[in-house]
């Protein structure tokens, strides 16, 4: 029987907002937000908080075990190998990848990944139209593993043009409700200013729908003008897959 998950990458080591994930919304911490809203999904069959196993991240399992979710402890550097071990332990097929400091992520997008894969068995889903920092990305553990195998970099925590860019994969792309179709609002937490956002609508709405959000935001445009002016850093991506015959060429 086919078994989904969904994992939360998640460290403390953030320098622009140091430890952002555990920072205070509404008197919870914002990881307790986001795995509040990642139990509202109707598919997965379990959640897992995939920390390293570096001790500044010891903190964060109290986090897991006082909501109920379970923890795995990986690769520091090794994103995509912290998440295969991971859908391992736990006999993982499929995995919805988010990460902690994105307290806004749609639980519904992830129960559409779900669908879309039983349906198209894809190796990779993705929803990029959502506003930043509320859609996720499914993954099938086999693809995964190709990918682990493959590739040459250990520092992966940018890893999607593993799976969009190579032409090695079957590829999904969800396309998002009309009215849900924002890519210009910015609901991840990465600056100050991104927090400030984030308590504003917390404040509002305690586990806000997309839609209300949305809905907030366009009322008060002062509000989605808070981050407009942070730039979303971009990796520089230094390797592409080949295939294994091609790698010695």
């Amino acid at each position: 029987m086919m078994k989904t998950g969904v994992t939360i990458t998640i460290r403390l080591k953030s320098q622009r907002l140091p430890r952002k994930v555990i920072l205070p919304i509404s008197g919870r911490p914002m990881v307790e937000h986001l795995i509040e809203r990642l139990k509202t999904a109707r598919l997965p069959d379990t959640i897992v908080l995939c920390t390293s196993t570096n001790p500044q991240d010891d903190e964060l399992i109290p986090y897991a075990e006082r909501t109920g979710i379970s923890y795995f402890r990986g690769d520091e550097d090794d994103v995509l190998k912290r998440l295969l071990d991971a859908a391992l332990r736990d006999g993982l097929d499929f995995i919805v990848s988010t990460t902690g400091d994105n307290p806004l992520t749609d639980p519904g997008y992830i129960d559409k990944t779900i669908e879309r894969y039983k349906e198209t068995d894809a190796d990779y889903i993705y929803c990029p139209d959502l506003p930043f920092g509320t859609f996720s990305y499914g993954i099938k553990v086999d693809a995964l593993r190709k990918v682990v195998g493959m590739k040459k970099e250990r520092d992966t925590e940018i890893w999607g043009h593993y799976f969009k860019d190579s032409g090695q994969f079957h590829v999904e792309k969800l396309e998002p409700e009309e009215c849900l179709r924002r890519p210009d609002i910015r609901l991840t937490v990465d600056e100050p200013v991104d927090y400030d956002l984030m308590k504003k609508i917390v404040f509002y709405y305690l586990l806000p729908g997309l839609k209300q959000v949305i809905g907030l935001l366009d009322e008060d445009p002062s509000l989605a003008e808070m981050n407009k002016g942070v730039v979303q850093r971009q990796a520089e991506v230094k390797e592409v897959l080949v295939e294994e015959d091609d790698q010695d060429s």
